[in-house]
């Protein structure tokens, strides 16, 4: 083989260029779409274990790569089993029509002031509430604990939720964009020591969604009707109106600058993509 067919055996074409742009835009939005859930976690895993298959095959360790060997084997099919509400859910998300739902898609200050006004009237009534607004990161897993619904984000509907003696009030509220998708919702408890002992178990779950989620968890409290919010595993306690409307407005624009830099990546992949 001459230097010139060498070289031309490394030379990519377009058609080589263009499939490279489509897998790298792909395995972006994959990582975007997954980032800061349990996928993450597990995709992680993976690349150790292959990490260390590949260790045991450089090294020559048999018996290190026989063991290997029978993880990969069943592995997938173990982690069809225990991921399967993770996976349920992955694909459910990726089965919305975001594109029908912006023609009917409230403002985004109407909907902060909607969850705001309700957490104020409640507490002003010293009733306990639990509000999660979604971020990226889908809550459908969490959806699922509770009673499905699919309702425009009213502060009626919302007071009328957690009245007690309601059936659903005993449990989250979960707000996805405009929409309250389900009540009733059980909430995972904080994994991480609290030094506060005096927080019930609102404000623990409303801890706990916020480390496993991007979500921004509103709690009033039933005691005091003070008002805090939950947000990256931190809780903010006694939260003013300012805060409150600036606190629930950070679950939304999370969402957008997410949606805005999947979209920049495909315009950028369309500009890349333009042949002369």
């Amino acid at each position: 083989m001459s230097i010139g067919d060498l070289f031309a055996l490394f030379a990519p074409g377009w058609l080589d260029i263009l499939e490279i742009l489509i897998v790298a835009a792909l395995l972006y939005r994959i990582l975007l779409f997954i980032q800061r859930t349990r996928a993450m976690q597990i995709l992680l895993g993976g690349l150790l274990i292959a990490g260390i298959y590949a260790v045991a095959r450089l090294l020559g360790l048999d018996l290190m790569r026989s063991i290997m060997d029978a993880v990969f084997q069943y592995g997938a099919i173990a982690a069809l089993v225990v991921f399967q509400p993770e996976i349920r859910s992955t694909l459910a998300r990726l089965g919305q029509a975001r594109m029908l739902q912006l023609f009917s898609r409230l403002e985004e200050s109407q909907v902060v002031e909607e969850v705001a006004g309700a957490a104020e009237r409640l507490s002003s009534m010293r009733i306990g509430a639990l509000i999660a607004m979604e971020g990226e990161v889908g809550l459908d897993e969490y959806a699922q604990t509770g009673s499905r619904l699919q309702a425009r984000v009213s502060r009626e509907i919302l007071r009328a939720i957690f009245t007690p003696n309601s059936p659903l009030h005993d449990g989250a509220v979960i707000v996805s964009g405009d929409t309250i998708t389900a009540a009733g919702a059980i909430l995972p408890l904080n994994r991480a020591p609290v030094p506060d002992r005096t927080l019930g178990t609102r404000h623990r779950a409303a801890i706990g969604l916020s480390e496993e989620t991007d979500a921004v968890v509103v709690v009033v409290s039933e005691e005091t009707g003070r008002i805090s919010v939950a947000s990256r595993g931190m809780l903010r306690k006694g939260v003013d109106a300012a805060g409150l409307r600036e606190a629930i407005a950070g679950a939304g624009s999370r969402r957008t600058e997410n949606r805005e830099a999947g979209g920049s990546a495909g315009r950028a992949l369309a500009r890349a993509l333009r042949l002369p």
